[in-house]
């Protein structure tokens, strides 16, 4: 349990859920490559629903823009009878590497979210003054991973100031809107090698 100011204004506690970084990537704002606005990458159309939230890593998906009609498609890579997935993490969507329409310049960092809903629960987690862990504790769980500075008490105000900057920018979408955050920087994650095995 980590407790942070009691006497800070906020909500009184967040109960971590173990959710893990996969839950949030259904859908990912991100600027598009035609046109530098904010486009989507989503499922494609007609996908069974996900049963797990780690499947997001392999679904096939497009990318879409609502203002210029760009649009693009990715699939998983095949090795071994098996789909190879993405790692999620870092201000680049995985699938089509693009940067996150989501970012931000933060204390000293760069804060960067996939959507609205992931911004939410950030902001929960941050602006909480009693953080404690739930029941389950998943390998790949976001909020234990989260990195030091977004967690420290001393960086509270400030890392909730950038969540508002990010919640206003999920409803922006002209090139216009662009953060002088969201350009690329090659921070990618280092794959983890996750494949998913299909029924032969």
């Amino acid at each position: 349990m980590d407790a942070l100011d009691p006497d800070a204004p906020g909500p009184s506690r967040h109960l971590d859920q173990g959710y893990p970084l996969a839950r949030f990537a259904a859908r990912m704002l991100v600027v598009c490559p035609r046109c530098g606005g904010r486009a989507e990458t989503v499922p494609l159309p007609g996908l069974p629903a996900v049963k797990y939230h780690m499947e997001h890593v392999f679904r096939p998906r497009r990318l879409a823009c609502g203002a210029c009609g760009h649009t693009a498609d990715w699939t998983p890579r095949v090795r071994d009878g098996g789909l190879v997935g993405v790692a999620l993490g870092g201000t680049e969507d995985p699938f089509f590497r693009r940067p996150l329409w989501l970012q931000t310049r933060c204390a000293g960092r760069i804060l960067w979210a996939f959507d609205a809903e992931h911004v939410d629960e950030l902001s929960a987690y941050v602006g909480a003054r009693l953080r404690e862990s739930g029941p389950l504790s998943p390998t790949r769980a976001m909020i234990p991973r989260l990195p030091a500075w977004l967690k420290r008490a001393d960086n509270r105000q400030e890392v909730l100031a950038g969540l508002r900057r990010l919640r206003e920018l999920a409803r922006r979408s002209a090139p216009a809107d662009r953060s002088d955050a969201a350009y690329e920087r090659g921070d990618r994650p280092r794959p983890h090698r996750s494949t998913y095995f299909t029924s032969r």
